[in-house]
């Protein structure tokens, strides 16, 4: 699909930061978060949270163990953020330049470069020896000195010859390099005291003292190229988080370490979803037997709702003739993130990145009248795309990845109905894994674009037309559209209030163009249709990895890969035990039998597991033709005859709740 790269890519090998929660944040048995915004309604489907002056939290579903087993009243604590207060922005940009400043008096030979604000404090990167933990500590400690000095912080006005000079004077190349690339004069400089300076345009706290050295903390270090340039030196990036005060740290590490719970990597190493095999190479995804029931599940869902909405399936090559991709012009606009073509019987051939140019291909098979239109086809396409090692990250950066891609061939006319299925469409499938809040972007057309004026305010009306008929809120990006036409962007929220991007709808009038696709129209004439690209998932390896997170790895009863498991108390019943399992399996229901362990060792690991029930035997239960039933979702349901059992998980299965 045309830029529909939901991994998003980076030059830069850095870790992917923790997802700025702009939403109320909901832990289980923990305080609430609630992250405003400082704008004047934040269109969200399904809530609107008003401006940080009301402080409204979205309420949103906890992990559905803990809110069953245990309900408690949470907290509230408002954190804000860059856009809603300046003077936070202005505590983190100083925090950036205190730490350079402490890590310049500690290690005189370190070279610096820039240190931005970001959307939980701050970084900077330097040209240095390696970093550690035990560093980062006494850095800390420098800057909570400089902070106590309670210095001023100083704007000045330079010339830029002035500029040069001074660093020249300081022996600090990168700092020339940035100068170089300022174009407006006068240059500003910022001082802390008469003691440090750095090239900035602010904005900076008037004192150090007016930074709380009890609500800021180093959190880690990074490799980072200069310029996100691979072939440019490698520097050390450390990274900080800052707050107005104490309480509003303490509630940003909560959430840090709930995320961490949550973490995706460490889930799918428990329960053996999937792993990332080096002896392979990095960013390639093995799914496990566990895993790959999951991904089955969700792509038979996927194909089963496509159909009902009038796709046709596609299945295409993984590789194809370079010069597809020159007409394409992937390989004249993308070609930083393909892979090295190889020579086959003296042709190129290409690894694809994109699915799209496969989908026109089948369009173009045959001549196609306005009769035929909309032509509805749909993929599983697996494609693969060039990432630095660096900028890997478990399932939601990688390089081979499959993408639930999507393309419409229709009429200008049939545009605003087309967009609305598609959102009928992707509402129906988010709400099918759990997702109901999400936030919608309408972006349009950018300064540099293909097509006439008349098309882009046809196809921008059909899409806002189409939002307005299905009754969601969103917001404009004025311009922010893509080249080739204007697109619909989703984010769903998450059980921690994140936001991930999954969903896109995007016009194209670029593709037809490219490849000369046309239709015969009721006078017999050709005419260009109308193109549209979509996902719904993203890729699955990005969505699977947000499913992990949003139910830390407690699938709920349909969508467990295991949802049962049988106990035997002793070995003595472990032949009544796999004929339950023989019963349980042949009524379509995932099940398995441990034993050769005491009960209560076999119940901890299936909880360890997340199976959400487990069916206990001991010799009553064989005598009686019964299990003992206990769910992780309604605790303990007491003893079942084995069709009861049965009936009970499959009416929950197809009405998708827990038992």
């Amino acid at each position: 699909m045309a830029t529909l790269h939901f991994l998003l890519s980076s030059p830069t090998p850095l870790p992917l930061p923790l997802p700025n929660p702009s939403l109320s944040l909901h832990f289980p048995l923990k305080p609430l978060v609630s992250f405003p915004r400082r704008e004047q309604l934040k269109r969200i489907h399904g809530a609107a949270v008003a401006t940080d002056s009301a402080h409204p939290a979205v309420e949103l579903q906890n992990d559905p163990v803990q809110e069953t087993q245990k309900q408690e009243q949470t907290a509230r604590l408002v954190l804000p953020t860059n856009d809603s207060s300046d003077e936070l922005l202005r505590i983190r940009h100083t925090c950036a330049h205190v730490m350079a400043m402490a890590v310049q008096k500690l290690y005189p030979e370190a070279k610096v470069t820039i240190g931005p604000w970001i959307d939980n404090g701050f970084y900077y990167d330097f040209d240095m020896e390696a970093v550690t933990d035990k560093d980062l500590k006494r850095i800390k400690k420098e800057m909570d000195r400089i902070i106590k000095r309670n210095l001023p912080l100083v704007r000045e006005e330079v010339s830029r010859d002035e500029a040069q000079r001074r660093i020249m004077a300081i022996n600090e190349p990168y700092k020339m390099e940035i100068l170089d690339s300022i174009k407006e004069d006068p240059i500003t400089i910022y001082h802390i005291g008469n003691e440090w300076w750095d090239l900035c345009a602010g904005p900076h706290v008037e004192t150090t003292g007016r930074i709380n050295n009890k609500a800021f903390e180093l959190e880690s270090v990074a490799g980072a190229y200069w310029r996100g340039d691979e072939k440019k030196p490698m520097l050390q990036r450390i990274y900080g988080t800052a707050w107005e005060n104490e309480e509003q740290l303490k509630a940003y590490l909560h959430f840090k370490e709930e995320a961490k719970r949550r973490d995706h990597r460490r889930i799918g190493q428990d329960l053996d979803l999937f792993s990332i095999q080096e002896e392979a190479g990095g960013g390639l995804v093995f799914w496990h037997p566990k895993g790959a029931i999951v991904r089955h599940i969700i792509e038979d869902s996927w194909r089963k709702t496509h159909v009902e909405h009038g796709y046709d399936l596609l299945f295409t090559p993984h590789v194809a003739r370079a010069d597809l991709w020159k007409i394409s012009g992937h390989l004249e606009f993308y070609k930083e993130n393909m892979y090295e073509q190889m020579e086959i019987e003296d042709e190129l051939y290409q690894l694809r990145p994109m699915n799209c140019p496969y989908h026109i291909l089948v369009y173009k098979r045959k001549l196609h009248s306005y009769r035929d239109f909309p032509i509805r086809v749909a993929e599983l396409g697996t494609v693969y795309r060039y990432e630095l090692s660096g900028s890997l990250h478990g399932l939601f950066r990688v390089r081979g990845f499959t993408q639930d891609d999507a393309h419409i061939f229709c009429l200008e006319d049939q545009i605003k109905d087309e967009i609305r299925g598609v959102l009928d469409l992707t509402e129906e499938i988010l709400l099918q894994f759990g997702f109901s809040k999400y936030e919608v972007n309408l972006s349009t057309r950018p300064e540099k674009a293909v097509g006439d004026d008349g098309i882009w305010d046809k196809a921008t009306t059909a899409l806002q037309d189409a939002l307005d008929d299905k009754g969601w809120s969103y917001q404009i990006d004025e311009g922010g559209g893509a080249f080739y036409g204007p697109k619909i962007d989703l984010k769903i929220e998450d059980a921690l209030g994140r936001k991930w991007q999954c969903s896109t709808i995007q016009v194209d009038f670029n593709l037809p163009n490219r490849f000369d696709i046309t239709y015969v129209d009721s006078n017999t004439e050709k005419r260009r249709p109308i193109m549209i690209h979509r996902a719904v998932l993203g890729s699955l390896e990005r969505f699977f990895g947000v499913l992990i997170e949003h139910y830390a790895g407690d699938f709920p009863l349909w969508l467990a890969p295991i949802q049962a498991r049988v106990l035997p108390v002793t070995d003595t019943q472990l032949e009544f035990c796999r004929e339950v399992i023989g019963k349980l399996k042949a009524n379509g229901i995932r099940a398995e039998v441990c034993h050769g362990e005491r009960l209560p060792k076999l119940i901890r690991n299936a909880e360890k597991q997340k199976v959400p029930l487990m069916a206990v035997v001991g010799p009553k239960e064989v005598e009686t033709h019964s299990v003992t039933v206990r769910s992780r979702f309604g605790g303990e349901l007491g003893t079942m005859k084995i069709d009861e059992f049965i009936g009970s998980i499959r009416q929950a299965i197809n009405n998708r709740t827990s038992l």
